[in-house]
């Protein structure tokens, strides 16, 4: 009994003692499943910080270079490995080939140790394929190398030995499917491939993709505002902005010489008009490339995005259609901007190759300079200050409208050259202007008189008609009508004057028609060469015939040469219909502007004017006389009534009488002179 007691009390030890063996295991088991996951945990808190801190860096930061700078250190400190470093890739549209360039971003927990490295990365662009970078470049996916000193495609290997750099492993940073960066990092220790970790470095890389993505998008956002869309040149915006600094550093340094040049095609319009605007588009493109390729070499052009630059002196922009400026930096005197200006005129000489067809290119330029060589001061005259003041005073807006009078005065002295800002130019400007907006509110006043002057008959020596001239008294003077015809005509104002014109001197016919039933006079009035491309003109004369009662036998119309350079077809077509109203037409000023032979016999004339140039030579140039003659001549074979404008003396009168012009007008008779004094000429001359 006590054995068999024994031997149960032995067994339940024993099965105790198991119990709590197993008891204890589990304890153990526990304990080391709850220790890994807390380790698992902690893992995932350190990735999610690592993850957070790059997110965080990335949104706030505008600068690509300190965003990778930041996920290197990151990186670097949660793997503690002591290097990292950031390459940037390269790709080249038109060959296809890419290459990732180093960039001077690392991570290095202590730079010493490392530095034969460094300089061998740093001095190193690996292409597709090439190395631990080249080969995510390649697939764009990570990659690791366990060994680097046995790995048979890692370069640096001798200098990774030097350095005691053992592992390393890379990961693409990718914008779409493009390869944008490459980040590589090593150990100095042997580190077995952990796809776990290059999964979380995949991970990092999509994050600080969607941030170059972003920075990219900016970056062009900010180049479109700042340039031209079709030529990649810097726009109005960009260009005023670095004029306003060279103004900037000419006034802090008074040696700091500098030019606007403003650039016009000439006849751009025409390549347009033949060609097509994708045509023109193209001109204008490769138009700003030779001129960019003849600007100084030894200066900088801010140039399409891409293109090379030394430093940023001299721009070149396009401001819109066909116009570009140029600022010219560190000049040595005024002149020079006049050498770079006919260099450019030159390289544009060769024909351009567009749709097809060469065409050929010149423009006009005009230069203004800072401080003064040739320019014209900016509101000197109106500032009260000295040169000197006036020039501090100086704005983007001043130099660049400057050289655009400037352009506009070599375009008016004939294009395809080059004019300075004269001292002038500004005040004539401002005077136009003021002259401009006064002429607009006198047509709409009708602040315009018609003077007659009157035309003779040579065979009697009675005048047979008058012309009408618009004359303008503003502020109690007489304006010269070759002040404010050119500017109505600019403006269209000139329409309304000639049927004002036209309209007063048809009234005024029909009073003397009363006066002096007997004696049927002609009355001239002028066109504008303007007025004939307008579609409703022949509608209105007619108008103004029937409202006035005139007998349309005795209205004459004078066009200029000028007219002629249009539509010819055209010209003619209105020309025939005027004519179908029943009046006369006549040619002003013939042989001074673009007199052609082979069509002035298809024009519907009735008269020859002959300019007051070739009759003041008749009392003593015997080389007017058989001029005049000739075109005499020429109109009564083409049967067309010469009159002769400009008769100064009783010579002139008697040599036309001889030569065979029956009508002439001139100062000797008589200057042009309001209805009233008119009048009075008439009654002394049937008198």
């Amino acid at each position: 009994m006590n054995r068999r007691a024994e031997d149960r009390a032995d067994g339940e030890l024993l099965r105790l003692q198991a119990l709590a063996e197993q008891e204890r295991e589990a304890r153990r088991h526990a304990e080391t499943l709850a220790e890994s996951r807390l380790q698992d945990v902690y893992a995932k808190q350190q990735q999610i910080e690592l993850l957070n801190t790059i997110a965080s860096t990335a949104n706030q930061s505008d600068s690509i270079a300190h965003v990778l700078r930041t996920a290197l250190s990151a990186i670097g400190r949660f793997l503690d490995w002591p290097v990292g470093h950031a390459y940037l890739a390269r790709h080249d549209a038109y060959s296809g080939t890419s290459e990732l360039n180093p960039t001077g971003i690392w991570h290095l927990a202590s730079a010493k140790p490392f530095t034969a490295f460094r300089e061998s990365t740093e001095d190193r662009v690996f292409q597709v394929g090439e190395g631990l970078p080249g080969r995510v470049l390649a697939n764009g996916e990570p990659a690791w190398i366990e060994d680097l000193n046995t790995d048979g495609n890692f370069p640096r290997s001798p200098q990774a030995a030097a350095s005691d750099l053992c592992s390393g492993f890379a990961f693409p940073v990718m914008v779409g499917d493009e390869v944008a960066c490459v980040l590589e990092f090593f150990a100095t220790e042997h580190q077995p491939t952990d796809p776990d970790l290059l999964w979380l470095m995949w991970q990092i890389g999509v994050q600080l993709g969607r941030v170059i993505e972003r920075n990219r998008h900016e970056e062009r956002l900010l180049h479109n505002a700042s340039h031209d869309q079709l030529t990649g040149l810097p726009n109005r915006r960009l260009f005023h902005d670095r004029l306003a600094h060279a103004i900037a550093r000419a006034t802090r340094e008074s040696f700091n010489l500098f030019a606007v040049l403003f650039v016009d095609i000439d006849r751009f319009k025409t390549v347009n008009d033949s060609l097509g605007h994708p045509a023109g588009d193209e001109l204008l493109v490769r138009v700003g490339q030779r001129l960019l390729s003849a600007l100084r070499q030894n200066d900088t052009v801010s140039r399409p995005q891409g293109a090379a630059a030394n430093r940023p002196d001299d721009t070149l922009a396009r401001l819109g259609g066909d116009e570009f400026t140029i600022l010219l930096e560190g000049l040595h005197e005024p002149v020079d901007a006049l050498r770079v200006a006919e260099r450019l005129q030159a390289v544009l000489h060769e024909p351009f190759s567009i749709a097809g067809q060469d065409v050929y290119v010149t423009v006009s330029i005009g230069i203004a300079t800072r401080p003064y060589g040739q320019a014209c001061p900016v509101q000197q005259e109106f500032s009260g200050h000295s040169p000197g003041q006036s020039e501090s005073r100086a704005t983007p807006d001043d130099l660049m409208r400057e050289a655009d009078m400037a352009m506009y005065r070599a375009k008016s002295l004939g294009k395809a050259r080059c004019e300075f800002c004269d001292p002038g130019m500004q005040t004539r400007a401002r005077l136009s202007l003021a002259l401009e907006t006064d002429l607009r509110q006198a047509v709409e006043r009708g602040d315009f008189e018609v003077h007659f002057q009157p035309i003779m008959s040579l065979s009697d020596n009675c005048i047979a008609g008058f012309e009408g001239l618009v004359r303008w008294i503003r502020n109690g003077e007489l304006v010269p009508p070759d002040d404010f015809i050119p500017i109505a005509e600019d403006t269209g104002q000139i329409h309304l004057i000639d049927m004002l014109v036209l309209y007063t001197a048809c009234r005024q016919l029909v009073q003397w028609n009363t006066d002096y039933p007997d004696k049927p006079l002609t009355i001239s009035t002028n066109l504008s060469a303007r007025q004939l491309t307008r579609p409703d003109l022949v509608d209105e004369v007619q108008t103004i015939l029937e409202g006035t009662g005139v007998p349309p036998a005795q209205v004459r119309l004078e066009i200029t040469e000028t007219a002629t350079l249009g539509n010819l077809d055209e010209l003619i077509e209105t020309l025939q219909r005027l004519k179908g109203l029943g009046i006369s037409l006549a040619l002003d000023d013939f042989g001074t502007g673009y007199s052609s032979l082979s069509y002035l016999h298809r024009l519907p004339l009735d008269i020859l004017k002959i300019d007051r140039s070739f009759v003041s030579g008749l009392d003593h140039d015997e080389y007017s006389q058989r001029l005049v003659q000739t075109v005499i001549h020429m109109a009564h074979n083409l049967g067309l009534e010469a009159v002769a404008e400009g008769v100064e003396s009783n010579t002139h009168a008697a040599t036309l009488r001889a030569l065979g012009c029956t009508r002439a007008q001139g100062y000797h008779y008589s200057p042009p002179v309001d209805a009233a004094r008119a009048t009075a000429l008439l009654a002394n001359s049937f008198s």
